[in-house]
């Protein structure tokens, strides 16, 4: 019974092993891909058959990258900007209430941990293409991705936060929240070209969800974090933790989350997000929640 038991816990570890493994060795791929999009722009239309294929053969090498644990540097993504004004509320832009409430999360990492690389993808009211955005925390070699953003729904009784990650839509309602933020794309001249043929139809979902990153659970830790301390510190009704397809959040090559902070559809919510005091609660919250995860990933050595 003994021996049993001893055999089980060695495959259980082998398996998880396997999972490790194959997990960082995509995301070498990720990242191989991801420059080669930089030098050589005719390759950027890499076929789905070919990408399988590489996946596979990288699964079936026996070498294993340690990952590093550390968290020093921190892309924070304000949503929309310039031309593109995201969720328009009764008195609200989406685009000004995420930039408010990504330089305050940015001031707060500043101020408590000074030995952080805080960097914004924009600072003030401009519009940036979502392979841009990606494209700076990849340069950047970003631990951690953070998009912030705000919600809006035809019905205006809806409220709360939600962060979701990438991954693969349960519902509808999730896929209308990816559709309604990756439709900027389409403000782009080339944008077939520079999103790999995807034109945010629902076909193009099921590319996004077969190329999921290999820093799945990593996000997924990091956005319950926000979520809790949404719920729990400042009192704010959470929808959850959620997966879709984000095309902001599939380019990138590390961690990534994307929060929505807040519905501006809702007239009870616009106002609170448009408070100063409102702001700093939720800067607080996302703040909160880097702290908890930076030490949680840099405790495991």
């Amino acid at each position: 019974m003994k021996k049993n038991k001893i055999a089980e816990y060695r495959t259980g570890a082998e398996l998880e092993s396997s999972s490790l493994a194959f997990s960082e060795k995509f995301t070498i791929l990720h990242k191989v891909i991801a420059n080669t999009l930089n030098i050589v722009r005719p390759v950027r239309n890499i076929g789905l058959t070919s990408l399988l294929i590489a996946i596979t053969l990288l699964n079936s090498s026996s070498t294993f990258v340690p990952s590093d644990s550390k968290v020093d540097v921190i892309v924070i993504d304000a949503g929309h900007g310039g031309k593109d004004p995201g969720n328009i509320g009764k008195l609200a832009k989406e685009k000004d209430i995420a930039l408010k409430l990504a330089l305050k999360v940015g001031h707060y990492i500043e101020k408590n941990f000074p030995d952080v690389k805080v960097i914004y993808t924009r600072k003030d009211d401009r519009y940036l293409p979502l392979d841009e955005r990606a494209e700076i925390a990849n340069r950047n070699k970003a631990d951690l991705f953070i998009c912030i953003h705000a919600n809006s729904h035809s019905n205006t009784k809806a409220f709360g936060t939600e962060t979701f990650t990438m991954g693969n839509h349960v519902d509808d309602r999730n896929l209308a929240v990816a559709k309604r933020e990756n439709s900027v794309i389409l403000m782009d001249e080339d944008y077939k070209e520079r999103y790999e043929g995807f034109d945010n139809t629902p076909e193009s979902y099921i590319l996004l969800t077969l190329t999921q990153s290999a820093y799945q659970e990593s996000s997924i830790s990091f956005a319950q974090k926000v979520e809790d301390q949404f719920k729990s510190r400042i009192g704010r009704v959470s929808r959850g933790v959620k997966q879709a397809g984000f095309v902001v959040l599939w380019r990138t090559t590390m961690p990534s989350v994307l929060i929505e902070a807040g519905f501006l559809s809702n007239q009870q919510e616009e106002k609170f997000l448009l408070t100063e005091n409102g702001q700093d609660l939720m800067a607080s919250g996302i703040y909160r929640a880097f702290k908890e995860y930076k030490s949680e990933v840099e405790s495991i050595n």
